[in-house]
């Protein structure tokens, strides 16, 4: 049997007047944190955004085996996340906040 790849969708706010910031900073994302969300696991890595209210929705495909929840230990990761805090809303300690989203629907050929 193969273990299927681990699929999580959160949400996150990001402040008005933001979008522009928010993109420019992913399109330059720092090699160094790719690097390391690629070798954590990560085979797909994507955020939506709807502009009407601000809110970014995530999409992440990961190996079964993913050491993801490690990513949080890693000085990249808050280095990144201090980054962002001043164009989204954050946790006391600057980590994003996330809403998780609960799947509802889906259809695939292996489904």
């Amino acid at each position: 049997m193969i273990d299927e790849p681990t699929v999580t969708a959160w949400r996150m706010q990001l402040k008005p007047g933001q979008a522009a910031a928010y993109r420019k900073r992913h399109d330059e994302i720092w090699p160094e944190l790719a690097r390391e969300l690629l070798s954590a696991g990560v085979i797909d890595f994507r955020i939506y955004l709807d502009p009407d209210t601000h809110m970014l929705f995530a999409h992440l495909v990961a190996q079964p085996s993913s050491s993801l929840d490690a990513m949080r230990d890693r000085s990249v990761m808050w280095r990144w996340w201090e980054m962002m805090a001043d164009i989204m809303d954050t946790n006391p300690d600057r980590s994003p906040r996330e809403w998780p989203l609960e799947p509802m629907f889906r259809l695939s050929p292996a489904a």
